[in-house]
Order: structure tokens, then C-alpha cells, then sequence
């Protein structure tokens, strides 16, 4: 019961955070799986086209809103092969299907190269940072709101 929960969560949360394009040939699925969403291949969305690198993690808030991408950029950029951070602000999700059936997702970062080489770092420092700056603004309004980790523990334990 709670890994269906999860995957429901999970699956909500991909359908909700991610903006959907597709070729004209296709629809948009409905649900996309963060499994084959992890190792998608990142592109710049304006005129090259050329690969950033791989979708390496995808972070969630309290509410299971995707907020952000880690990207694996690989060498390209002069990146030398770190993690970035892209916020949702400057990513889409493209998905296909290829004539064999099988579906294939890109995602597409609309920014400069100047803007990806800007991007933080997907270091401990960040999180840590990051971590801190959510728990401040989960303090100050905890009050008016619910987590969603807690509405589904309660959820699950009412089901036992």
C-alpha cells in the first residue's frame, strides 16, 4: 500500500511540475515515470541544440512539487564534468515516439550558455543552503499549511 502511495505521489508530482511538449505526431503521455526521466539526454532548447549532459536527479519540496533538475553536464561548457541545479523556470520536457514504439524524453533547458555555466553546483555546500532556506520558510508558514509527507503518513496509517 505505501509504495502504490508513493508511485501515486511521485507520478502526480512529474505529471503537475514538468511544462509537457511533444512532436506534432504525438500526444502528451499523462504520466511519466522519474525512472525514465533519470539519464534523459539535456539539450539547449534555443538554436544549437547541443547536449548539456543527463538528467542525474530530480528534487522534490515538502509538497512533492518538482522544484529542480541535478544535470550531469559532462564535459561540455568547459563545465569540466560537474552537477548543475535547473530550476523548473528554465526546463521542459520533450517526449516521442519513435516508430518501434518506444518512447524517448529530452529535456530541453532554455537558457544562454552563459546562464548554464552560472547555474549552481550540485554540492553539499548547496544543499545544505538549500535545506536551510526551505526549513526558514517551512517555520514561518507551517502554521496555514500542511506538509504533503504528512497527509500521506496519514493517509497510509489510517488505511492499516
Amino acid at each position: 500500500m505505501r509504495k502504490t502511495i508513493l508511485t501515486t505521489v511521485i507520478g502526480t508530482a512529474l505529471m503537475g511540475s514538468f511544462a509537457m511538449s511533444a512532436h506534432a505526431q504525438n500526444e502528451p503521455q499523462g504520466m511519466y515515470s522519474a525512472d525514465d526521466i533519470l539519464d534523459a539526454e539535456v539539450y539547449f532548447a534555443g538554436g544549437s541544440g547541443e547536449e548539456i549532459g543527463d538528467v542525474d536527479d530530480i528534487l522534490f519540496d515538502e509538497e512533492m512539487k518538482i522544484t529542480a533538475l541535478v544535470i550531469e553536464s559532462g564535459s561540455v561548457l568547459g563545465l569540466g564534468g560537474r552537477e548543475i541545479v535547473v530550476g523548473t523556470d528554465y526546463f521542459t520536457l520533450e517526449t516521442s515516439t519513435e516508430n518501434d514504439g518506444d518512447t524517448e524524453h529530452r529535456i530541453m533547458v532554455d537558457a544562454s550558455q552563459e546562464e548554464v555555466e552560472a547555474f549552481p553546483a550540485y554540492d553539499n555546500d548547496w544543499w545544505e543552503q538549500t535545506k536551510a532556506n526551505t526549513r526558514d520558510a517551512w517555520e514561518t508558514t507551517r502554521d496555514g499549511a500542511q506538509s504533503a509527507w504528512q497527509s500521506t503518513r496519514d493517509a497510509v496509517n489510517a488505511d492499516e
